[in-house]
């Protein structure tokens, strides 16, 4: 079906976001969203950083519901709808506020860049010869189709049905995995385990129990030092970073893998740790892939459960960070592990938390497998609405 083609310029407007310079900026400090805030269809708003603003900046950099919050560099064109998920939100200058008008369907608008980013459809209005971005003006003269306003209607609500139970079941499984944490707490940090009030504390631990190192409790695999040459876009993904923290993405460099030696596969249920300057840790639940440097792949030790080991890893985050060296990018040396250490409790004690946190675990998996079920649904049916082959 042909529909109408417009600027997105002539059905928008749009501005970038306020520009971070702590000498210059004046007001009250305020959070901010900035690029790495970004994903596709949702937003990361755990760790937001602060600005100073002005109260007439409220109206430039100020967002409302149904704006769409695209990225102009890191991946330009990745985008979100903000739907008002914290009050007074406003945005960095790496970031392009785009309101649509009453000829177009916000809903509609954000379907259409998740497609044309799938398809690479977007990379024509890039600049820049190493790092991609796409300024204003570039963003405005993005062709986009404009079938009626009814039908872009029908499309946004079905194809956001499908990110409406995705974000339900993200939500239960931050209440899982917030459950799981809490019971780390309470019982290795705090000590109120199972049958606590009759075990003595000797040298500042309960009777039984030992106090090892991070590195005591698990093996520590470094990734592999992967080369630019190394990278294609076939073969497994190559897990770095960025992957930890974004998933997949179509831009995520591959390798067939013949050549990496097996121990650097990543398969769904591994622990992956970053060392480098943004410390994280999360057990791995999307395809098989290729463990880069940066990244440690962690294995628990014989008894030692995993979500144990995971949860002692988040924990001790912040004395990693302190343990941190590097003037341009900070990591962790690997003998560092030897000065973070945990309370490691009977194998008894052990086996009760495992037998609570792995049920958790489960239901995170369940629904994360559902996601991407859901997922799978949505981009199959996502060019085939956006191209009129069906209708709805």
């Amino acid at each position: 079906m042909s529909w109408e083609k417009v600027k997105l310029g002539d059905v928008s407007e749009s501005c970038l976001g306020k520009m971070l310079d702590q000498r210059k900026n004046k007001g009250t400090y305020k959070p901010y969203l900035a690029n790495v805030n970004v994903r596709w269809g949702s937003f990361d708003l755990d760790n937001l950083q602060e600005m100073k603003f002005e109260d007439d900046e409220d109206e430039r950099y100020g967002i409302k519901y149904g704006d769409l919050i695209i990225c102009e560099g890191g991946e330009p064109g990745r985008c979100a709808i903000w739907k008002e998920e914290l009050p007074n939100m406003k945005i960095q200058k790496a970031l392009h506020r785009v309101r649509v008008n009453e000829e177009m369907d916000y809903r509609y608008v954000y379907y259409w860049f998740l497609l044309a980013g799938k398809q690479g459809a977007l990379k024509q209005y890039y600049t820049g010869a190493t790092i991609m971005h796409m300024p204003g003006q570039r963003l405005k003269e993005v062709v986009i189709d404009k079938p009626p306003l009814d039908v872009q209607r029908q499309i946004g609500h079905y194809l956001e049905s499908f990110d409406n139970l995705i974000d339900n079941n993200q939500k239960q499984i931050k209440l899982l995995e917030e459950a799981t944490q809490r019971l780390y707490k309470e019982w290795f940090v705090n000590l109120h385990f199972p049958g606590h009030e009759n075990v003595k504390i000797v040298d500042g631990v309960p009777e039984g129990w030992t106090k090892p190192s991070m590195n005591d409790i698990a093996d520590y695999l470094n990734g592999y030092a992967f080369k630019p040459d190394d990278w294609n876009d076939k073969g497994k993904p190559i897990i770095k970073i960025k992957e930890m923290n974004e998933g997949i993405i179509p831009t995520t460099p591959r390798n067939d893998g013949r050549a990496i030696p097996e121990k650097y596969n990543v398969i769904a249920g591994d622990i992956l740790f970053s060392w480098s300057a943004t410390l994280a840790a999360m057990i791995w639940d999307s395809e098989d892939g290729l463990l880069n440097q940066h990244l440690f792949k962690v294995t628990p030790n014989n008894g030692v459960c995993r979500e144990y080991v995971l949860q002692s890893i988040l924990k001790t985050l912040d004395e990693f960070k302190n343990l941190t060296t590097g003037s341009t990018m900070k990591h962790i040396q690997r003998g560092k592990l030897k000065e973070v250490f945990v309370n490691l409790p009977s194998q008894e004690i052990m086996d009760k938390f495992a037998s609570i946190a792995d049920v958790y675990r489960e239901m995170v998996l369940r629904l994360q497998k559902q996601n991407s079920a859901l997922k799978e649904a949505r981009d199959r049916l996502l060019p085939r609405l956006m191209n009129g082959e069906i209708e709805i």
